[in-house]
């Protein structure tokens, strides 16, 4: 009785342990399971966060561009900040059904929402995820994205044309793509007009059939924008240029280097009208070779900086490690490049130093516009530091750091916002703003 009893309690602590194991790794499965379900929602959680960046960081330029042509007429080209902000949750949710994730377990919103251009996406993952052996398991995860200033491509940069029209090489200026031949014209008629003191900057340049569609699907009056596949810009031979004080100089000089006023009424579109005509299949085969490249030193900034600033403009940047086109938008914006330049309110030079500023970055003439200029940069390096973005750094550059620490935003000064506007629609229109081109940080 006592061995059967012994035999029995053997058993009964055999199948205990038998179910322990077993409890164990059916734990074990759990765990893994649930690993293995908060990586692919991570995953899903990166993929919608970049989607929606990358999807805000190529609607920039439209979102930047003026709300009013010179005329008054509304602006084609002009992206409101909703549609600009559903744009980015739209291409974010046709990401996650792409990746059979349930768009209704995901969240997106926009943290900078507020600000007049946000560049910042966050999407969060509550995905029910079912393993491969029937179990199901919750897993959610965060994912922040950043589409940064500049997205446009850098002058000299070369690629190719797609989505109809034409299918060639393309070489940038200004941010804007051309076919190369055409780019070496207009770096010609570029060189002409500044020994004229005539600053011109591209507008816009290649635009393919599927953006021409989009463009007249936004504003289908043919009177303001052709149809898909009847603008000369899907050709890549057409350039809006500007700005309005360019328009009487292209008029008198543009045809000596092969370029025409396609219309009357349009003083600012020129199309190189060399033969072959425009979307002729012999420019298809284009080398880049023609592209008349520049220096890295004179495409690094936008081209309405004076040649005397360039640089200087370019040594301070390098020097103090801030983008050089931020610093030429807000010379423009301070002074328009005059070093002689004074405010009611004190400030004083190029960069329209405050006398206590000035000697707080060692500034001891605010009208040296070199010593300046690298203040400037001293300066922006600083509030870059402090602030993480452009136009945080602006603004605080215009208001001082103190509002712009208190809210963490541009504050609510129509002087201030309109300075922080106009800089990144300048620097936005040149295509010249040099920051890191794409980031996004993990935040669970």
């Amino acid at each position: 009785m006592k061995l059967r009893e012994e035999k029995g309690q053997a058993l009964i602590l055999a199948l205990g342990a038998s179910l322990a194991l077993i409890a164990g790794a059916l734990a074990l499965v759990a765990i893994a399971g649930a690993v293995t379900g908060k990586g692919r929602a991570q995953r899903a959680a990166d993929l919608v966060a970049i989607s929606a960046a990358r999807s805000m960081r190529d609607d920039l330029p439209y979102l930047l561009a003026p709300a009013r042509l010179a005329d008054g007429r509304p602006n084609p080209s002009h992206l409101e900040k909703g549609r600009y902000l559903a744009r980015a949750e739209a291409a974010a949710l046709t990401i996650a059904r792409e990746n059979e994730v349930d768009p209704r377990r995901i969240r997106v919103w926009f943290p900078d929402a507020s600000s007049f251009a946000p560049v910042r996406a966050k999407a969060i993952v509550v995905a029910g995820l079912r393993e491969g052996d029937g179990h199901r398991v919750e897993a959610s995860a965060v994912a922040e994205a950043a589409a940064p200033y500049g997205a446009a491509a850098a002058d000299g940069a070369m690629g190719m044309a797609s989505g109809g029209g034409y299918s060639g090489p393309l070489i940038y200026r200004d941010g804007k793509g051309m076919r190369p031949d055409v780019a070496a014209a207009y770096d010609q008629m570029v060189a002409a007009a500044r020994g004229d003191g005539i600053v011109l900057v591209v507008v816009s340049a290649f635009r393919s059939d599927a953006e021409q569609a989009e463009l007249f699907a936004a504003h289908p009056d043919p009177t303001w924008v052709a149809p898909p596949g009847h603008s000369l810009h899907r050709c890549a031979t057409e350039l809006d240029i500007g700005p309005s004080s360019a328009y009487g100089w292209l008029a008198a000089n543009a045809t000596r280097f092969g370029f025409v006023q396609r219309y009357s009424w349009e003083a600012w579109h020129y199309g190189f009208d060399v033969d072959p005509a425009p979307c002729s299949p012999v420019r298809e085969a284009v080398t880049a070779g023609g592209g008349g490249g520049t220096s890295a030193s004179s495409t690094a900034l936008p081209a309405f900086v004076p040649a005397q600033y360039r640089d200087p403009i370019l040594r301070s940047a390098s020097r103090w490690g801030v983008p050089p086109a931020l610093m030429a938008g807000q010379l423009m914006a301070e002074s328009g490049f005059d070093p002689t330049a004074g405010s009611p309110a004190g400030a004083q030079g190029i960069a329209q130093f405050m006398p206590s500023t000035a000697a707080t970055y060692g500034l001891a003439n605010p009208y040296d516009p070199v010593a300046a200029i690298d203040a400037e940069a001293h300066l922006m390096h600083d509030l870059l530091t402090q602030f993480g973005s452009p136009e945080l750094a602006l603004a605080a550059y215009n208001a001082g750091p103190a509002p712009v620490e208190a809210c963490h935003c541009i504050p609510p000064y129509p002087e201030t916002r309109a300075y922080v506007t106009r800089i990144l629609a300048l620097i936005g229109s040149a295509g010249a703003m040099v920051m890191p081109s794409f980031e996004v940080r993990l935040v669970a």
